[in-house]
């Protein structure tokens, strides 16, 4: 991919970007109109700064606990 398109690639996504935040399109959808794959959607959000999950600490630290939980329950 040339570095002109790659960088229209990023403007798109960005303007695409609140959209799914919001939850009014999914990771995919955004990719379809992108032209491109999911996944890479994904990594180039990441390589850009934004996470796939956002999450706090305090939210991860929770959902862990409840898979233990949930282990300890189903062992």
């Amino acid at each position: 991919m040339s570095a002109n398109k790659e960088e229209q690639l990023k403007q798109n996504a960005m303007m695409l970007y609140p959209y799914v935040h919001d939850g009014i399109i999914s990771h995919g959808r955004a990719a379809e109109i992108l032209g491109i794959y999911k996944i890479d959607l994904i990594v180039l959000y990441g390589k850009l700064g934004i996470p796939y999950i956002e999450m706090t600490d305090e939210e991860i630290e929770e959902e862990l606990s409840t898979v233990e939980a949930l282990k300890e329950v189903m062992a």
